[in-house]
């Protein structure tokens, strides 16, 4: 499997074992199963290996205490994930560390190469325009972020509790793009990477989503991608595989997507490994992150990562169906502050983010 340079960090392979699947979040499926599954992704050559307590409610990290004992094998990392949102000041550092001490024990490990904020980072005045009330539990106010979070995780690294730190990129695009270019800016950022741009339900903020900005914005400055979403979780598959309302957001991408799998009918291909090829090509992404549940899909999508990203006239034809949640601006750096200020028509403040 190809290897690619995460930021500043080390090389990774160009897929990444999610643990979503094998925490039951994307269909069902059985704990043999997924040691199973866990155990060949390492020896199909994947080197990272992306847990959250959340996936199935530890299922996912015991999964991976199962399968490899305490010992995973030479070369392979693994991370965990805090949905920390905004607690008092003081509470911060020991929540972030009780979660990542439970998650250590749950994988029989005792250092995360890689620990993740996965709140949603947003200004200190932002109000989100749903659930606001609840926003405390799943955002965290960027003071926050800066002042308590980031010492937090370097005091991690300096205990050998972690090896690195990074944020989920979903929260509000211009949050993240600023906690991407602060003096102390993470290692690593999860960034959706789909030809839709679509983040689905992960999106709790009303402003357009601006992944591919994100992870613009994230290359420019040496901090490494994940790609996550290849295929929007199930909307750019042949058939979403577990019961979702009607309004979901899954569903209604899904709807959307017709188009693609018609193409991909035409191509005689499987829309997944197309999803995956194409997000495998993306600019900026080091490694994609799967969401399998089994050996057979897992086998797969390596068998698609064998095959390379998308030719670049399929890709194309991708693209020119339009699908994608909004186009990708041209990045800061290419911009003087002149240029910006004409585009905007005062001092370019409408597009610096």
């Amino acid at each position: 499997m190809q290897t690619r340079q995460l930021g500043t960090l080390w090389p990774v392979s160009a897929l990444t074992l999610g643990g979503g699947g094998l925490g039951q979040i994307w269909g069902e499926t059985t704990r043999d199963e997924a040691v199973a599954t866990a155990r060949a992704a390492v020896d199909s050559g994947i080197t990272l290996l992306d847990m959250a307590p959340l996936y199935g409610r530890g299922e996912a990290e015991t999964v991976i205490g199962d399968a490899f004992e305490g010992n995973l094998p030479q070369g392979v990392r693994v991370t965990t994930k805090c949905q920390l949102g905004t607690p008092p000041a003081d509470k911060v550092a020991s929540e972030l560390e009780r979660r990542l001490v439970r998650s250590l024990e749950t994988m029989r490990v005792e250092q995360a190469d890689i620990f993740l904020l996965h709140s949603n980072i947003c200004p200190d005045d932002y109000e989100y325009a749903r659930n606001a009330d609840t926003q405390h539990k799943w955002a965290t106010r960027f003071s926050t972020y800066t002042d308590h979070m980031i010492p937090a995780m370097q005091s991690f690294v300096s205990r050998g509790l972690i090896g690195a730190w990074g944020i989920t990129g979903v929260g509000l695009p211009r949050a993240i793009m600023d906690a991407l270019r602060h003096d102390v800016k993470p290692d690593v950022v999860q960034a959706v990477a789909n030809l839709m741009d679509s983040p689905g339900d992960m999106r709790r903020y009303e402003e357009p989503a601006e992944p591919r900005n994100i992870i613009r914005t994230a290359k420019n400055n040496d901090v490494g991608v994940l790609g996550i979403r290849a295929v929007q979780a199930g909307a750019l598959t042949s058939a979403i595989d577990r019961a979702l309302p009607d309004d979901n957001e899954q569903v209604t991408d899904y709807a959307k997507a017709g188009p693609f799998r018609a193409l991909c009918k035409e191509m005689g291909e499987d829309p997944a490994v197309v999803a995956h090829r194409y997000a495998l090509g993306m600019e900026g992404v080091d490694s994609v992150i799967l969401g399998v549940k089994n050996r057979e899909e897992l086998k797969q999508l390596v068998d698609a990562e064998a095959r390379g990203p998308l030719e670049d006239d399929v890709r194309d034809r991708i693209d020119a169906l339009r699908l994608a949640f909004q186009k990708p601006r041209i990045p800061l750096e290419e911009f003087s502050m002149e240029a910006l200020a004409a585009m905007s028509g005062d001092d370019g403040k409408d597009t610096l983010h």
